[in-house]
């Protein structure tokens, strides 16, 4: 008789242990459910944003580079051809150029104060 009398307290236990849990299992089908369509279209669309403003910003880098490179070489061609100086004058301002242009990309990232992508110099130059 114990067993029997065992047997239904420990059913009651699994009994309310189970729509305990199949409450739970309930309201999180729910919220999956309620969920899920949002998260999913705001995700790719917030995906594909962030995506385009990092090639937007990459790009942006990458001609602050070029520019500095090619402005440095034309200044260093028209030195040599009006100064006579042949090669010294495009090397000279081959590599400043490239050094203004690494400077420029740095300042465009944010890594040196100055100028930066959000376009926001007054607040880099009043810290």
């Amino acid at each position: 008789m114990s067993d029997g009398a065992g047997e239904q307290g420990d059913g009651g236990n699994a009994h309310t242990d189970e729509a305990a849990l199949s409450a739970r299992l309930k309201r999180l089908s729910e919220r999956l459910a309620r969920d899920q369509p949002g998260r999913a279209s705001d995700g790719a669309g917030e995906d594909r944003a962030t995506s385009a403003s990092g090639y937007a910003k990459g790009l942006r880098l990458s001609s602050e580079l070029v520019a500095g490179v090619v402005v440095g070489a034309g200044l260093g061609l028209l030195t040599d051809h009006w100064l006579g100086t042949a090669p010294w004058g495009l090397i000279v301002f081959l590599i400043l150029g490239f050094a203004a242009g690494v400077l420029n990309v740095m300042r465009s990232a944010g890594v040196v104060p100055g100028r930066s992508l959000d376009g926001d110099a007054s607040r880099d130059r009043d810290n």
